[in-house]
């Protein structure tokens, strides 16, 4: 045992320091991300924009938009969403990595074009949005929850909840991995 000991000891001894000059993140490849100056959002794959890509037509009229606020009240509804989301204990791990900052435009662009209040979604599909994020079932209704403490909040009428909430419902299948 003392052998062992006095074989640690002399390795540690014989260890040499790091190199200060070594630039770390290269060296395990970590790739440093900056953020859009106009936008505040990181870059992204090129991909092709769509209104196809909300996932669903929207509603045929505004009436229903009129209901959540208009795009202001959409506005504030998906960034609440966004924000309960990244508090909630049993979802926030899925937002640490990830730019809240688009996420919070996407959706709202998302919302406002499915409510037919006068938007363009310029996000990815759903299918693309979701891939590799592990989403379980169990998350979504997490995400849905928040959706509906967000909508509360804005004093939505339950009705027209459910319609947005119908409009998304179909939706899980391109988000669900797991």
């Amino acid at each position: 045992m003392l052998a062992t000991a006095a074989a640690a000891i002399a390795l540690l001894f014989l260890q040499q320091a790091p190199a200060e000059d070594i630039d770390w993140d290269a060296e395990f490849g970590v790739e440093e991300h900056e953020r859009d100056p106009a936008t505040g959002e990181f870059p992204v794959d090129a991909y092709e924009r769509s209104n196809a890509n909300a996932g669903a037509e929207p509603f045929a009229n505004g009436r229903l938009a009129a209901a959540f606020g208009g795009q202001e009240g959409i506005r504030r509804i998906a960034e609440r969403t966004v924000e309960l989301s990244e508090a909630d204990p049993r979802i926030a791990e899925i937002f640490v990595a990830h730019d809240t900052v688009r996420l919070k435009r996407t959706l709202s662009e998302q919302f406002c074009y499915l409510l037919g209040a006068g938007c363009n979604y310029t996000g990815r599909d759903m299918r693309a949005t979701h891939d590799g994020l592990g989403v379980r079932k169990t998350d979504l209704n997490a995400l849905v929850e928040n959706l509906q403490q967000a909508m509360r909040e804005a004093e939505v009428p339950f009705g027209a909840q459910n319609r947005l909430l119908s409009k998304l419902a179909p939706m899980s299948g391109d988000v669900v991995e797991r």
